[in-house]
């Protein structure tokens, strides 16, 4: 219900009127019930400027709109079936109230209040209420988003239905701020969600964005951008404009798309905008970008026609699903009954549709062409003939269906409908919610919760013929209520792009990186502008645009490319290389050297110098060489378990017991030489004692090495750190206090020996192998000393290699010093093995 105004006459007569100037409909008719149309004639109208001195005038429209009376003519055969049908609302006649609102918010809200009220003054009694009941049972309407806005905000307290058939901005399903709203055209909500996921099906994602500056244009361009940027797609630049913005804004924007780099564009607009827009582009010749359209003017003919310099040729976006209504198009060329009316738009209408002019006084000799009201359109080729928006005109269709569905229903219509029923907008609008019904068709109209319908998108391609047309060819479907991989479905037919191309255009702010490589983001752009770094050492990206490169796990190593990680080389001092190979040699031949000696003695072994100095000990000595010699091939070859312990613990062991009979040795000389009584001091350090000392000072190592192998034995170790893409196989030491006191022990019992050797290296030339003694010691010590910073700083197999090297040094150097003369004696200058030479005393001659 809608309050009136209640004014006062001269004759003080109190009556209803309705403030302002009252709106007259372009079309209507008489009917049981009435259902109201809002339509945009007129696509704009002429500025003025209101000083508000005086009372504005009204606007003077301008830009006659075809689309606008197609509309109404869907309108008008709709309500023409109902009125004819014994099926529907039999016996109840629908009139009609179409206005126009010139493409203006506040001339829509004006003639929706027209339609709500009533324009009649009427007398009204002292104690009468001045309200009066709504004079349309319904309104459809209208085009765009933003007057439909305005109109269901004034509307919606009063609960007076109002049906859209292109109003597809998403805030419209607010039933909160918009309840008596519906419409028959799906929500932007999911076009926009499709347009995104349509350029993500084809890569780009480096995209411009224009939109109309209105809440069709800017809340679908929001829905857009926000799914884009889910799905990695970044907008380089989103412009907007209306259709009366001045012509400087509109070359800003054109500026805008030439400097940018990004080659595709999602319009997000309307055809009436998307008009203004396509004549400036035309200018430009702007024709390298391949276009993303919204429903409002992807299958728009007329855009098509204008576009001259085929800008957009290859466009793809999305539209209504294809539909046809049997009967439409021939009701809609019949434009004769329209000649009736003597309203001047219609007049206007009829000279724009036939290209012609009413004679308006004899003297008008300038007319080419006149009209005369029985023009017919057969022949007739321009955007009013045109059925290419039959899907619109459809939704128009089914919005004027389901508010007599729903008339029906309220009116419990059988063969006749009970007219004494009482009406009012909340009951209408209930109705309507709940309609369920198919159309002659078949297709099926309902509303969900929000008043919308089920969400179905025709994807459409711009494909350009050999005469110049443009063909509108479907080549997907979209549809929202399908599962999340299955709603985009693009059939196999051949696309037309940009410039007729059949090359999907590409539109990215960076190349992809490839596997190997990894994004890192410029600074201050959009995350899809990076640059491509190659992965460090070790690490990998397996996968195109990885965002993160992996580090390889401890036993594997990055390839080349760095897109794999492969086994590193296990490193590890062998028998087969060069170096495994000389230090075996080295090995063999000292061991068959001290075979070859001890051989040498054992066959002299009466001979007076190998039994000047217990050849009991010699023989003990050079078995313990050659086990020496032997226990540096444990260093060689892959570690294991055993082979570690053995290597260090035969190392220790062998290595005292050479020293130990050293020792005794150096110690027997000293005694014999230092002695005031002959045999006195051999009694104390007879045989017996050397071997206890021998095997004391060996038992002493065993029981330390036993003690390391008990705590903390070494064991096969990885080494990861000495060479990134190696991995050492050595052996770890388990404790080090423990290796270090088995080379402790050694050294400390080196040193007894050079320091006894050292004392007893002025004893009588010819017998004295002390001085031998010294000169082995020293080199052990050297090498030993040597080798601890030489042992330290080696890396991998090297430390292996620098151990067995000491190991056959000193070797080699008790080998040769003490025991190679005695074999020079004994083999070169026999004549020198005797008692006499041994004691020092020369022959008489």
């Amino acid at each position: 219900m809608v309050l009136l105004v209640v004014s006062f006459s001269q004759a003080d007569e109190q009556v209803c009127r309705q403030m302002g100037d009252p709106e007259n409909p372009q079309l209507s008719q008489d009917g049981n019930m009435v259902l109201g149309g809002i339509f945009s004639f007129y696509s704009s109208w002429k500025d003025r400027m209101d000083t508000y001195l005086h009372k504005p005038l009204p606007l003077q429209c301008t830009s006659l709109n075809f689309r606008g009376f197609q509309f109404a003519q869907a309108m008008l055969f709709a309500i023409e079936e109902i009125n004819n049908s014994t099926d529907l609302l039999p016996g109840v006649s629908l009139g009609y109230k179409i206005y126009d609102e010139c493409g203006s918010i506040a001339r829509s809200v004006r003639v929706a209040l027209a339609l709500a009220t009533d324009n009649t003054v009427v007398a009204a009694l002292s104690k009468t209420p001045c309200t009066r009941p709504s004079q349309v049972q319904a309104i459809i309407g209208e085009t765009s988003s933003s007057p439909c806005m305005a109109i269901a905000t004034v509307l919606g307290p009063f609960y007076i239905p109002m049906i859209s058939h292109f109003a597809t901005c998403a805030c419209l399903s607010d039933k909160t701020k918009y309840p008596s709203f519906l419409r028959t055209i799906p929500s932007d909500y999911y076009q926009s969600r499709a347009l995104a996921h349509l350029v993500k099906h084809f890569g780009w994602s480096w995209v411009g964005a224009i939109r109309n500056n209105d809440d069709y244009g800017n809340n679908g361009m929001a829905i857009f951008t926000e799914t884009a940027q889910q799905l990695g797609i970044c907008l380089e630049y989103s412009v907007s404009f209306f259709r009366t913005d001045p012509s400087d804004k509109i070359q800003e924007i054109i500026d805008i798309v030439k400097t940018s780099t990004s080659k595709v564009i999602v319009a997000f607009m309307s055809h009436m905008d998307m008009d203004v827009l396509i004549h400036v582009l035309s200018q430009h010749n702007l024709t390298e970008y391949q276009w993303i359209g919204s429903e409002g003017w992807i299958v728009d003919s007329q855009i098509a026609a204008m576009d001259i310099h085929h800008i957009l040729d290859g466009a793809i976006g999305l539209s209504i699903p294809k539909a046809h209504v049997n009967g439409l198009r021939e009701f809609m060329l019949d434009v004769k009954s329209l000649n009736s009316s003597n309203n001047g738009l219609f007049t206007e209408f009829w000279e724009a549709l036939f290209n012609c002019k009413f004679r308006q006084s004899a003297s008008s000799a300038d007319i080419q062409r006149e009209c005369t009201g029985d023009e017919d359109l057969t022949g007739v080729q321009n955007s009013y003939t045109d059925m290419s928006l039959m899907p619109i005109f459809n939704n128009v269709y089914k919005g004027v269906y389901a508010v007599a569905h729903a008339l029906h229903n309220i009116l419990k219509c059988n063969k006749t409908c009970n007219k004494a029923v009482p009406l009012d907008p909340f009951t209408i609008l209930q109705h309507i919610k709940n309609i369920y019904f198919k159309t002659k068709e078949g297709d099926e109209v309902y509303f969900d919760e929000n008043g919308d319908p089920a969400a179905k998108y025709d994807i459409i391609n711009w494909q350009p013929r050999e005469n110049g047309a443009v063909e509108f060819v479907t080549v997907g479907l979209y549809d929202a209520s399908l599962a999340a991989e299955k709603q985009l479905h693009l059939q196999n037919k051949s696309l037309i792009w940009a410039r007729n191309s059949k090359q999907v255009p590409v539109s990215i702010c960076s190349e992809k990186c490839p596997p190997g490589t990894r994004k890192v983001l410029q600074k201050g752009r959009p995350v899809c502008c990076y640059d491509c770094i190659r992965c460090a050492e070790g690490e990998i990206s397996n996968i195109t645009d990885s965002v993160t490169c992996v580090r390889c796990l401890p036993e594997y190593w990055s390839n080349e490319r760095r897109d794999a990680c492969i086994k590193k080389e296990a490193v590890f001092l062998s028998y087969e290389e060069i170096m495994g190979a000389l230090l075996t040699a080295a090995s063999v031949f000292g061991t068959c050297t001290t075979a070859g000696v001890a051989l040498i003695f054992f066959k002299h072994r009466k001979t007076p110098i190998v039994r000047a100095n217990n050849s009991e000990l010699s023989f003990l000595l050079l078995f313990s060489l050659i086990l020496c010699f032997l226990c540096s091939l444990t260093f060689i070859g892959q570690p294991s378990e055993w082979s570690c312990m053995l290597r260090h613990v035969a190392f220790g062991i062998t290595f005292v017991l050479c020293i130990s009979c050293v020792l005794g040795k150096t110690i027997l000389v000293l005694m014999a030489f230092r002695a005031t009584r002959p045999d006195s001091n051999m009694k104390l350090f007879g045989h017996t004692q050397q071997r206890l000392c021998v095997l004391g000072f060996t038992l002493i190592q065993v029981i330390i090495c036993i003690i390391w192998l008990t705590i903390s034995p070494p064991f096969p170790f990885k080494n990861f750190k000495e060479f990134k893409d190696k991995i050492i196989l050595e052996c770890a030491l388990g404790s080090a206090v423990g290796y270090w006191a088995v080379l402790g022990y050694i050294g400390i019992l080196a040193i007894l020996c050079f320091i006894f050797a050292f004392l007893a290296r002025k004893l009588p030339d010819n017998f004295n192998e002390a001085k031998f003694i010294t000169f082995s010691m020293l080199i052990f010590c050297a090498v030993w000393i040597t080798f601890i910073p030489a042992y330290v700083s080696s890396p991998g197999k090297f430390s292996v290699a620098v151990e067995i090297f000491a190991i056959l040094a000193s070797s080699f150097g008790l080998l040769i010093c003490i025991f190679i003369p005695k074999c020079y004696i004994i083999l070169m200058k026999p004549e020198k093995n005797t008692k006499k030479n041994m004691m020092g005393k020369k022959a008489s001659h």
